[in-house]
């Protein structure tokens, strides 16, 4: 899990154009509206004079007048949009951040900062067994796949169930005994099941946000307090098979290739979903300090 602390651009308008034929008085002679010099005439008080070429005048095609009652408004772009919608979710994600987690942040900090943590070995247990279980829900929802769009996310590298299961041996190995999931886990998992039957879009949230936070500010933090309880022994829950960098942008690839087929309410409706699961996750990281 991550350090999950507890996501308009005006529209220009044409103006329609107001056009009035000219008053024709009795002291002119009579003129044709069909005729080229009225039409010379016409054009150029609006603003549309057509060239000359060759002291030939040549009228505009009909084709490049377009009128505005007709042009279409201009699309509204959200920050990110234009690198895909995997950068629209991490745009959110940051702001819900603090300053000194990142540089787009604007959460007020919350506690001590990681680096001033007085972990202990039984909030450290409770917080991976709570982990395992929402890893263990995640991965078996994609596995069922309730919406066909789930299974684009099977094994994808960044599994972390068994990876867990080999950590919490090691501590139990070591004398420790395993505590059962407790209320942020089990919590977090029903709400996960019951999110996935119903509504993709923000499913595809939550997932977003737990795996690439654990790949970032999770291992920030597994770092820090392997150095403070366990002797800077590295868990496999910090460990991936392959290249994480590239585990992370095929999973990427697959998030955007999902998302071109929603529409921009499904789009926002995930990212809505954002601060939700920071406030889970958040809740499972604080038992670190239990």
């Amino acid at each position: 899990m991550a350090s999950l602390t507890p996501v308009s651009q005006s529209q220009s308008v044409l103006d329609k154009p107001q056009f009035k034929s000219p008053a024709l008085h009795a002291s002119f002679p009579p003129v044709s509206l069909r005729s080229p010099s009225f039409r010379f005439r016409a054009l150029r008080r609006h603003g549309s004079v057509p060239a000359r070429r060759g002291g030939v005048l040549e009228m505009a095609p009909k084709s490049l007048v377009v009128s505005a009652t007709t042009a279409e408004k201009p699309k509204k772009r959200y920050p990110g949009e234009a690198k895909g919608f995997v950068e629209e979710m991490r745009f959110v994600a940051m702001k819900l951040h603090t300053r000194d987690q990142a540089k787009e942040g604007e959460k007020e900090p919350q506690g001590q900062p990681v680096a001033k943590w007085e972990p202990s070995i039984d909030g450290y247990l409770r917080f991976l067994v709570d982990s395992k279980l929402v890893y263990d829900t995640l991965e078996g929802i994609v596995q069922k796949a309730a919406f066909d769009s789930y299974s684009e996310f099977r094994n994808t590298g960044l599994e972390r169930s068994e990876k867990l299961a080999k950590d919490l041996e090691w501590f139990k190995e070591q004398g420790h005994t395993i505590p059962e999931p407790s209320s942020p886990g089990v919590t977090y998992a029903l709400y996960l099941e019951e999110l996935s039957e119903k509504d993709p879009q923000a499913f595809i949230c939550h997932f977003y946000n737990i795996y690439f936070a654990h790949s970032a500010g999770g291992r920030m933090i597994g770092k820090k307090v392997a150095e403070k309880i366990i002797d800077n022994k590295e868990l496999e829950f910090y460990k991936w098979d392959g290249e994480l960098s590239q585990l992370l942008q095929n999973v990427r690839e697959k998030l955007n290739k999902v998302a071109e087929g929603w529409t921009r309410e499904e789009k926002n409706r995930c990212l809505e979903e954002t601060e939700k699961s920071f406030k889970y996750s958040g809740d499972i990281l604080r038992l670190i300090l239990s």
